[in-house]
């Protein structure tokens, strides 16, 4: 088959340099357009490029030209790697030429007509897509990816709020350096210590998990009902966001019962079909040690999530901790795996 050219938006920073490192010999998608910031702009992107991830940049991409962001082609599809404060604009401006862009960005993630997607959780959000274009009189269409804490609770709870609905959540997040972007935190601030908070991370977590857990009818979402009260720290590590879990459930049941729902929990026939799909969403552990970042990280090459010390709570139902690869799976994994949908449901036709 022929594959679909894509663009990067934001191509040399962290999230910007995962999607160049994902995309490299996709099956479906090949990147035929870099942008990024003017002092970026004009040069080859191994030369503008300070690559940050394990392994080589990928050759090809080292030697395209980096395109200013006001000059990006004309790609039928783009993933979205800006900082909030910029992305709105430049989004909303290519979906209204006709482009899909999927965004990694914040900007949009709330707006009322933008699905707000995880494939094995809410694949019926898409209709969203067609009240956008009738409401917004857009050729193309914006998709947002969550907050990359957001991700991993919400496709962990998925298969619990399913069988047994959830009432109550706490999360506490310690997250990793990498979701600071880079140069992150001052090595000052961070070494042999924890920071308390991340500004505007709990608040994405509480907003965004309901909407994502919501029920979807006529184009129109009604975020789901519970409560979620969140708590962000960053820790020193370098990737992977782990998170300490409590839960209040509408219906009682087992620790066995909960654990296989989360360990059998599969997505429906089109998702699972999709290359970025891993064939076990959510990977148990019976360890009482277990997950750790180190070890557990690269379940289903970044795209799963891990589960472990799942108990019974004192105060609410059942805790559990989980993990999850913030620039794969939390990142731009994840909206790879959004534009794969994409592709699969014929949105990419005409475009």
């Amino acid at each position: 088959m022929n594959k679909t050219p894509v663009g990067i938006l934001g191509a040399t920073g962290v999230v910007g340099q995962r999607f160049v490192q994902l995309l490299d010999d996709h099956p479906w998608f090949e990147v035929s357009c870099l942008a990024a910031s003017n002092r970026s702009a004009g040069q080859r992107y191994g030369e503008s490029c300070d690559w940050h991830l394990p392994g080589r940049m990928p050759a090809r991409a080292a030697d395209m030209t980096v395109n200013p962001i006001q000059d990006l082609g004309d790609a039928p599809l783009y993933f979205s790697a800006l900082p909030t404060e910029i992305a709105g604009q430049i989004e909303s401006r290519l979906a209204s030429r006709g482009a899909i862009v999927c965004s990694n960005a914040a900007a949009h993630r709330l707006d009322p007509d933008v699905p707000l997607i995880i494939p094995e959780v809410n694949l019926d959000h898409f209709e969203l897509l067609t009240v956008q274009k009738a409401r917004r009189g857009w050729e193309g269409a914006l998709i947002c990816s969550p907050n990359c804490s957001a991700t991993q609770l919400t496709l962990a709870l998925k298969p619990i709020q399913e069988r047994f609905g959830i009432e109550a959540i706490m999360v506490t997040t310690l997250q990793a350096l990498s979701g600071a972007g880079y140069p992150g935190v001052a090595s000052m601030d961070i070494a042999g210590n924890v920071i308390p908070y991340i500004a505007g991370e709990e608040e994405k977590i509480q907003k965004e998990v309901i909407k994502l857990l919501g029920e979807q009818a006529g184009g129109e979402v009604t975020p789901a009902d519970c409560s979620v009260s969140a708590t962000c720290t960053r820790v020193a590590v370098r990737e992977g966001h782990l998170m300490s879990v409590s839960l209040k459930m509408r219906e009682n049941a087992s620790l066995e019962t909960l654990e296989a729902s989360m360990a059998e929990f599969r997505p429906g026939e089109l998702v699972s079909g999709l290359p970025s799909t891993p064939e076990i969403p959510i990977h148990v552990s019976v360890q009482r040690n277990r997950p750790q970042p180190v070890l557990d990280l690269l379940a289903g090459q970044g795209m799963a999530v891990s589960i472990g010390r799942l108990r019974a709570c004192p105060v609410l139902d059942v805790q559990f901790i989980v993990l999850g690869h913030n620039t794969i799976r939390g990142a731009a994994g994840g909206a790879i795996h959004n534009a794969e949908c994409v592709h699969a449901l014929g949105w990419l036709d005409g475009c």
